[in-house]
């Protein structure tokens, strides 16, 4: 019993304090989770309208790469100039005048951090945070006894928590 007991402390406290540890990121992550939900609105983003120097000349297939847009469809072209969606460029001068979206600086950042991948140093504090969150799911049910009844309430919850995710996930 005393070693039940010692090992349900010791899981309490690392709860706790990782717990403590992780609260600022915890609140970064929900903040940035939150705003990413809406990152197909203009929600909290202001317009910002950027010059970009390329090559003259590019051609229309070269282009998405050169201004590093995932996806750019040419609208018109009259004389040098080539149109699409968010701006233009002048064949001529190979400067494109582009007007996006963005959030403000320490947004962008949260979601940056939120978005992070391989490529990306953060990537290890995502790890972490990722373990860490599970850790504390399997801790969680280190805080009460087996036998008692909040205990018992909490697996019912577990257990509709589990069946409403699936049923997002599958619906």
């Amino acid at each position: 019993m005393s070693n039940d007991k010692s090992s349900n402390t010791k899981m309490r406290v690392l709860h706790r304090y990782l717990g403590f540890f992780l609260a600022g990121i915890m609140a970064v992550y929900a903040l940035s989770g939150i705003v990413l939900i809406f990152r197909d609105t203009d929600f909290l983003k202001s317009e910002v309208t950027v010059e970009e120097k390329i090559s003259p000349n590019v051609k229309n297939e070269e282009l998405a790469e050169k201004l590093h847009f995932r996806r750019l469809k040419v609208e018109k072209e009259e004389g040098n100039m080539v149109y699409f969606q968010n701006g233009n460029y002048n064949r001529e001068t190979g400067v494109a005048h582009i007007t996006t979206k963005k959030l403000p600086y320490v947004l962008d950042q949260m979601t940056h951090l939120h978005k992070a991948s391989t490529e990306d140093p953060l990537y290890w504090l995502n790890i972490f945070f990722g373990f860490s969150l599970l850790f504390f799911v399997i801790s969680a049910f280190w805080m009460y006894i087996p036998k008692s009844n909040v205990f018992k309430k909490g697996m019912i919850f577990t257990a509709a928590g589990v069946v409403l995710t699936l049923i997002l996930l599958f619906i």
